[in-house]
């Protein structure tokens, strides 16, 4: 199994909330769940059903009396939550606090992360136990998350950091791009069809116009199938031009 942090979710009053939460650590690639006195069955049928096939999690889960007794086993906490309380702690956004969280893991530091319930979140006695905060940065008029957001977004962040990131990529979906020679063919059809139309009657700017035609469709990278797309309409309005 993979290190990762610890998803500690403190007095979750919704069991559809930690359903949804549950389904966003799968999302993410997180599987270890602790609830401390949640106010509803973690696994009643709402939240099952709203775990969307992540139900694993929760059955797993693990349940805590207290905060104190939830963290107990682990030696880097943080807490994730909009307000400092006016305690004196690191603060940082959850990109550099899950990369620091996985270089202790690399370290075998064993890890967590806190989040509140939905109505207060995490109380001054929950905050006060955390080595560090999370905070991620939103709106200033309303930057309030729903328990399982708050869990996705940083629990993404943490996933960022496990996997290698993919690099931008066309999707050809069967087709492929055109071939240079095509692409003018096409090109030129459409000044030919331009021109039967009266389109160059200005003769002086033809040239830009081509030029202005072509630049358009070739930064376009046209793929096969598109290329043909664009001869049947073509072709279809030079037609309805003719009848």
């Amino acid at each position: 199994m993979q290190k990762q942090p610890a998803i500690i979710l403190v007095n979750p009053q919704l069991a559809e909330n930690v359903g949804m939460a549950a389904r966003a650590m799968m999302n993410c690639g997180l599987d270890e769940l602790r609830l401390v006195a949640p106010r509803e069955d973690h696994l009643s049928p709402k939240a099952v059903s709203a775990s969307s096939n992540a139900e694993e999690i929760l059955y797993k889960a693990k349940i805590y009396p207290t905060t104190v007794d939830a963290i107990a086993d682990l030696q880097h906490v943080y807490a994730s939550t909009a307000r400092h309380r006016d305690q004196i702690k690191e603060v940082c956004d959850a990109d550099a606090a899950t990369g620091e969280i996985s270089r202790l893991l690399q370290q075998n530091v064993k890890c967590g992360i806190m989040f509140g319930c939905e109505r207060t979140g995490l109380h001054n006695n929950d905050v006060c136990l955390a080595d560090s905060i999370i905070n991620v940065p939103l709106n200033p008029r309303h930057c309030s998350l729903n328990l399982s957001q708050a869990v996705l977004l940083v629990g993404y962040e943490f996933y960022k950091t496990q996997i290698e990131k993919p690099e931008p990529r066309l999707e050809m979906n069967g087709t492929e791009l055109a071939e240079k020679g095509k692409v003018v063919k096409f090109l030129e059809h459409i000044e030919d069809e331009l021109a039967e139309c009266g389109n160059y009657r200005i003769g002086e700017k033809r040239e830009k116009m081509v030029i202005n035609l072509r630049n358009i469709f070739t930064r376009a990278h046209l793929t096969e199938q598109e290329l043909n797309t664009l001869y049947g309409v073509i072709n279809y309005l030079a037609h309805k031009k003719d009848v």
